[in-house]
């Protein structure tokens, strides 16, 4: 079976560009980086574009959530904003995290031929993810006195609570969507995922506006739509991948409950890393609870992390795109098309970064008005419209490296630069301003955007120092351990 991406099949033998093996020849000359770079946007979208219209409607139903919420109260806002942005966004990294082991081990395998390998792997991340989502419960029902522990409002905490309680079965939705979402990137079967993605969106909305505004079952019917319009989507995927994914899914197997503990200890690996990440910007939201004017301040940047979310959507599309094409080239043996692949989408990344920045800036008295008819909310939204446009500026680049870990496999090294940018520098140099300084929000964020623009010149260097050529070695060796099978470096199956 030959994965390499068919537009470079097709273009890149006429143009000059590949070796025997498949891999890109050295580009020499303008002429072979345009094509380069023109041949691996296309190869990166036809996979990123899906996937970022996928996440896009994930993010969108929380976000939808949040603008009928909204309109309910500025309490409202406040406690469901904790209760998605804190307790959601701890499971949801989490499980995530565990779940993107399946990009290493389910890219690498499909690269190098081995794709019967790929519903055993889903079936066993399933497992781990299921048992997961039981360890997390606690903390869903005992979410008030959490929140109150991290002092948090009452008011706000006693509704968040509530909140997270009725969401529990919209948890263990996610135990089963993350590993279809990774078994079905790492063949590229993308499109149909993001049209399943859409209609729970639409599926979510509809279910939204009957609960709270016509039927008036305020948070509540936000829960329960948040329910259904979940494990609708994990059906639909579900079904997909039954019916059109033969190659790929052969039926349940006993052998998902066999070598659990090592797939265990990649998905730690992997939930370490992304968690850290995640959990970064939720602690924000908890660090400003505890400000003056707490309601105001929370939901302020609720908006703000909300507009945020939708570019962080598009880029964990890229993200996961980069994982694909990294692990699936690995697998292939080809590390020129590998650092070609890095070199084009971190310099496309950055570009649309900044153009969200610039957006942001210009519309900064204007793009909350959606979420809130508030006047202070919509004037301290304004105020921190500069530093939500160098935010997005880091989180262009920043996901498109993480990308590229998941697909090789370094996640341990990138949870241990993660853990001293974040959480030794970042979170105590934004506690320091915003407490010490008196700098409230802004300085909060202000130490945090520091801690990632320095995880980001951290990531940079090891990417310029990784050599690709080692990397492939090193997926041979974990092929044959996970497959059972002997895979030469650069052997077309």
């Amino acid at each position: 079976m030959d994965a390499t991406p068919l537009l470079l099949n097709k273009f890149a033998g006429k143009l000059h560009l590949l070796a025997d093996n498949g891999d890109y020849l050295p580009a020499k000359g303008f002429r072979q980086w345009k094509s380069v770079f023109w041949l691996e946007t296309l190869n990166l979208w036809m996979i990123g574009f899906p996937i970022t219209i996928t996440m896009i409607c994930q993010f969108g139903i929380s976000s939808v959530t949040d603008i009928f919420v909204g309109h309910l109260g500025v309490i409202e806002l406040s406690a469901i904003t904790i209760a998605t942005s804190v307790v959601g966004t701890f499971s949801f990294g989490f499980l995530l995290g565990m779940g993107s082991a399946l990009e290493t081990l389910c890219g690498q395998a499909f690269g190098a031929g081995q794709v019967h390998l790929l519903g055993v792997y889903m079936q066993r991340s399933w497992i781990i993810l299921f048992v997961s989502c039981i360890v997390i419960i606690p903390i869903y029902i005992f979410a008030t006195p959490i929140l109150k522990l991290l002092g948090q409002d009452d008011d706000i905490a006693n509704l968040a609570g509530v909140f997270c309680i009725q969401t529990i079965p919209q948890l263990f939705s996610l135990a089963f969507n993350f590993p279809i979402q990774k078994f079905l990137q790492a063949q590229s079967k993308v499109n149909a995922v993001a049209w399943i993605g859409f209609l729970a969106l639409v599926a979510h909305t509809i279910l939204i506006w009957l609960f709270v505004c016509i039927y008036g079952w305020g948070t509540t019917g936000a829960a329960w739509a948040l329910n259904l319009s979940s494990w609708g989507n994990v059906v639909g995927q579900f079904v997909y991948i039954v019916y059109w994914c033969k190659d790929g899914w052969n039926g349940f197997s006993s052998e998902a409950f066999t070598d659990i503990w090592v797939f265990v200890k990649l998905s730690i690996s992997s939930a370490v890393m992304l968690c850290l990440e995640i959990w970064y910007m939720m602690s924000i939201i908890i660090l400003t609870g505890h400000l003056n004017n707490a309601a105001t301040a929370v939901g302020s940047l609720s908006i703000c992390m909300n507009v945020n979310g939708w570019e962080a959507m598009v880029f964990f599309g890229i993200n996961a795109a980069m994982s694909v094409r990294v692990s699936n080239e690995i697998g292939m043996g080809h590390p020129r098309a590998i650092k070609y692949s890095v070199y084009v989408i971190i310099f496309q990344s950055f570009m649309i970064g900044l153009l969200c920045m610039v957006i942001v800036v210009m519309t900064k008295d204007d793009f909350s008005i959606i979420f809130t008819n508030n006047a202070a909310l919509i004037k301290e939204v304004s105020s921190l419209a500069y530093l939500l446009g160098v935010t997005m500026i880091l989180n262009s680049i920043q996901p498109v490296i993480s990308g590229v870990a998941v697909g090789g496999g370094w996640q341990g090294l990138v949870a241990y630069i993660n853990l001293g940018c974040y959480y030794a520098f970042g979170i105590p140099l934004g506690i320091f301003l915003g407490y010490t300084f008196n700098l409230g929000v802004q300085g909060l964020w202000g130490g945090m955007i520091c801690g990632t623009a320095l995880q980001t010149l951290l990531l940079l260097l090891v990417l310029y120092r990784t050599d690709w050529t080692k990397e492939v070695e090193q997926s041979i060796e974990r092929l044959q351990i996970w497959g059972g099978q002997k895979v030469e470096k650069g052997t077309d199956i």
